[in-house]
Parts: structure tokens; C-alpha cells; sequence
């Protein structure tokens, strides 16, 4: 697996340019919420989902690194991380997420901590 938490993995079968706007996410463990925005930015590829009533509205920022697989026919994602480890994920901050590095390395240092394989 690459080191580059911003970057999809080739396993996870994402194709650049695919808009993934309203695609449900998965944890390992089940749902956790529907895709609200993203980017394929190269090395700043990530996922913001809202959570929905499951953890109260929450929105999350998933780095790219932590898709295992994207299935367009179902339209869904599978992160390779838990529901209690994305409930207990730093808060995304829209005003912080863009531009900041310092925020980008809390979030990465996070997950990247968390990931499996």
C-alpha cells in the first residue's frame, strides 16, 4: 500500500473524474453516510461524508487513502476503517480543509494511524 493517505489506491477501482456525489459510504462495520463532496486532486484526494443521524449530522473528511474499493453499479464506497473510528475522527472544518496544511496532517496523521493494510 502507498504511503500517500491523499491518494486512492489502485485496488479501490476509482476512475479520476467520476463524480461520487451521493454514493453511500461503508466502514468495515456497516453504513456511516452518503458522500456530500470530493476531490481527486492529486495528493489531496478525499471524501466528505454526512453522517446523517448516526453520529447527529457529523461531517466527516475521509482521505482518499483510506477507500478500499469503489463500486459504481451500487453506488458505494468501502473505507477500511471502523464506525467508532470515524465517530471519533477530528471534525471536519470547511474553512480549514482547503489550504491548510496543518489541518490536512491532523486529519492524515489520524487515519493514517487507523489503516489496516
Amino acid at each position: 500500500m502507498s504511503d500517500n493517505i491523499w491518494g486512492y489506491q489502485p485496488a479501490a477501482n476509482y476512475t479520476a473524474g467520476t463524480d461520487l456525489i451521493g454514493y453511500k459510504v461503508e466502514a468495515t462495520d456497516g453504513s456511516i453516510g452518503k458522500v456530500d463532496k470530493h476531490s481527486d486532486e492529486v495528493n489531496s484526494s478525499y471524501l466528505v461524508v454526512d453522517t446523517g443521524l448516526w453520529i447527529f449530522g457529523k461531517h466527516v473528511l475521509l482521505p482518499a487513502g483510506t477507500v478500499l474499493s469503489v463500486d459504481p453499479d451500487e453506488q458505494r464506497i468501502f473505507v477500511d476503517l471502523t464506525k467508532d473510528q470515524i465517530k471519533h475522527s477530528p471534525e471536519f472544518d470547511k474553512d480549514k480543509h482547503v489550504g491548510d496544511a496543518g489541518y490536512h496532517e491532523q486529519v492524515g496523521n489520524y487515519y493514517g494511524g487507523h489503516r489496516r493494510t
